[in-house]
């Protein structure tokens, strides 16, 4: 009988872990949808528990508050995010092989995920979520210069610039570029368009990178 019981309770709990994961998960989603739909101002505890079919009170519980559930979904954008460059590091060639692959995946990912591409680039104006995506983009850019700097060693790269400035620098012009995407005046770009503009910055950003 105490066997049995024990096991009992193990699956209970085991039942219980997965309904309070399945619980965060739709909080998570729900704060998501919100955001990418209407922005995040949009983005209420009460609003939340609405769409997610949850008490207020579970939110804090299973998530924490609102600064808690921007960062929820902003890490859930950066791993997203994160699965596109890892990629490019990781794939065979030369430094400047893999700058140029770093490129082509982030113009990739806000093209196939631009909601999640513009929640980096553009993070909520709550200072815990925007603090948390700027570690995130400094990671991931850590990355960058760890590529410029091989690429300085192999001799391949222009050694007089700083990895890390390089790194910050590239970062920002590509995001501009991309940004684009989303204007709502006459100079927003189109997919066509865009597929241009990546094409000539990656252009100019690698003329300025080789060495001469």
């Amino acid at each position: 009988m105490f066997r049995y019981d024990a096991e009992m309770t193990s699956e209970g709990l085991t039942r219980t872990a997965r309904r309070a994961a399945a619980n965060t998960r739709a909080i998570i989603d729900a704060a998501e949808e919100l955001i990418l739909e209407n922005g995040s101002d949009a983005m209420t505890l009460e609003a939340v528990g609405d769409r997610a079919d949850v008490a207020v009170q579970t939110i804090y519980n299973r998530v924490g508050g609102r600064s808690a559930l921007l960062i929820a979904v902003a890490e859930r954008a950066f791993e997203e995010n994160r699965q596109y460059m890892d990629a490019a590091y990781a794939a065979p060639g030369t430094p400047f092989d893999r700058i140029l692959k770093a490129g082509e995946a982030y113009a990739r990912f806000a093209a196939e995920r631009p909601h999640q591409f513009r929640l980096l680039a553009d993070p909520p104006n709550e200072p815990d979520a925007l603090a948390r995506v700027a570690d995130l983009v400094e990671h991931q850019n850590a990355k960058l210069a760890a590529a410029i700097n091989d690429g300085i060693a192999d001799g391949t790269i222009n050694p007089h610039l700083d990895p890390a400035t390089t790194s910050t620098a590239l970062w920002a012009a590509m995001n501009g570029v991309l940004a684009l995407h989303w204007r709502a005046d006459r100079l927003r770009a189109n997919d066509t368009q865009m597929r241009e503009l990546v094409a000539t910055i990656t252009r100019m950003l690698s003329a300025g990178l080789l060495r001469r």
